[in-house]
């Protein structure tokens, strides 16, 4: 493995271009992505890195070396660690002063060499990304979120427009140019036999958004029975929620071994619905009970969450309730779930550039 970048890098944009650790090692990255296998795979943290993560092995093959671009959360480092990253410039959706320190440090990181491809699941941060990567004549990838379920986000819509880029449908359904469909994160999970309902181990988590899920403490505070034992991943929401109600084990984040092994051992999963948050309870083999945030509370910037739940509640993966629609009743039936993996997702192909991005390519290569 490549060692020139340091695995704890972040870019400061408030600095010109003289970035320890980084501008330093800038002539054996250009000596490295040489060789042509250099990869880069931008996502926001959270569920779209989440996404990207568990995609990489379908995408990358083995001996290829990549480099993460990501924003810097608790969740980023313990998934990355020991990975080759940067952390670029945190934002929240739809930010759109956000937008322009991203494109400043998107075209330095793009600068750094001539990089072999770049994939992106998103959010915001694929927009530079992949805009200035095409204009570069870099062969560039959009797979859109599998909680898009009815059709492309923001990021998405923009994405589209520009011609060269090629753009995934998580979903076959709403396939259609120039979006096309070559797998799902979801592939290999099914419905398992279900099991006899128990509530003594649950796990709470509403994943590592800066936005708070009250609601969704506030009812579990009153449903889950009292006997049991609670491990809530708290994200953006306010802890003092269960000072007093709840005597659990209850912190803002979880490293990501500590999460997928509290999954393991619980009865049931209780999270938002989110795609890093589904996935890590399906790897766990529970079927998630899914509570959608909504956008009149304040809770995300849409409703997009309502999809995803909907989406995996249909094929058995999953239950999906809505906040008030949470009770004992449901809390049994989610229980009683379990899934399983069965059999290895089959490879995700990639689009080949397209031949108005190749001659982009050679045009500035013989410039």
């Amino acid at each position: 493995m490549c060692s020139c970048l340091h695995t704890d890098t972040t870019w400061s944009l408030r600095r010109p271009v003289r970035v320890p650790g980084v501008v330093r090692d800038a002539s054996k990255m250009a000596m490295w992505h040489a060789m042509g296998v250099a990869i880069l795979l931008v996502a926001v943290a959270g569920g779209h890195l989440e996404e990207l993560w568990h995609m990489k092995d379908r995408l990358v093959p083995a001996d290829d070396e990549v480099l993460w671009v990501t924003t810097d959360t608790a969740q980023s480092r313990s998934l990355l660690a020991g990975e080759q990253r940067l952390f670029a410039p945190s934002a929240r959706p739809r930010d759109a002063a956000a937008a322009i320190s991203t494109s400043r440090f998107a075209r330095h990181v793009l600068a750094l060499a001539d990089w072999r491809a770049v994939v992106s699941t998103g959010a915001l941060i694929a927009v530079p990304f992949l805009t200035l990567a095409r204009a570069r004549g870099t062969p560039s990838h959009f797979l859109e979120s599998a909680a898009r379920a009815t059709g492309p986000s923001l990021s998405g819509r923009i994405v589209e427009r520009i011609p060269g880029i090629q753009c995934y449908s998580p979903y076959p359904r709403w396939s259609r140019p120039p979006w096309v469909y070559r797998g799902s994160v979801f592939d290999g999970f099914a419905p398992a036999p279900p099991v006899a309902p128990r509530l003594e181990k649950v796990v709470v988590t509403v994943g590592t958004s800066t936005y708070g899920f009250g609601r969704l403490f506030e009812r579990l505070i009153d449903v889950l029975p009292a006997g049991c034992e609670v491990v809530w991943q708290a994200g953006g929401t306010d802890l003092s929620l269960l000072v007093g109600r709840r005597n659990d084990h209850a912190c803002h984040y979880l490293s990501v071994s500590e999460l997928a092994q509290a999954m393991v051992d619980a009865d049931l999963v209780v999270c938002h619905g989110g795609v890093g948050s589904a996935l890590r309870a399906l790897e766990a083999g529970r079927a998630p009970l899914l509570v959608p945030r909504r956008a009149r509370y304040g809770e995300h910037v849409d409703d997009h969450q309502v999809e995803i739940s909907r989406e995996l509640a249909g094929r058995g993966l999953a239950t999906s309730s809505d906040v008030e629609g949470i009770d004992l009743l449901t809390l049994r039936s989610a229980a009683a779930k379990r899934v399983t993996l069965v059999g290895a997702p089959p490879p995700f192909f990639l689009e080949p550039a397209s031949s108005e991005s190749d001659a982009v390519g050679g045009a500035r290569a013989s410039a």
